[in-house]
């Protein structure tokens, strides 16, 4: 049986992943939102927002490891802005 290798750079991704998902949750009971519309084409919710986010750096991050040989600390500072933008203005 082949075992996943949880290396430390792995273990902060999924700690990070977890604790966004905590805070939003804290942050949705202490002060719910609103159904509102950016410049996304549907109107959408923080929880939305940080939902398309994630998937978008995903899709991001593996353009940058398939079509370029630039640094991938290049496409996670892109992706740390995208993030930024979307669930601000998105």
């Amino acid at each position: 049986m082949a075992w996943m290798s949880w290396t430390l750079p792995t273990a902060l991704f999924f700690i990070g992943i977890a604790a966004i998902l905590v805070s939003m949750t804290v942050w949705q009971i202490l002060s719910p939102c609103v159904e509102r519309r950016g410049f996304l084409p549907l109107a959408t919710t923080r929880g939305d927002r940080l939902f398309i986010g994630l998937l978008s750096s995903a899709f991001i991050h593996l353009a940058f490891v398939a079509l370029t040989n630039v640094s991938i600390a290049i496409a996670t500072v892109l992706c740390a802005v995208w993030m930024i933008i979307l669930m601000r203005w998105g």
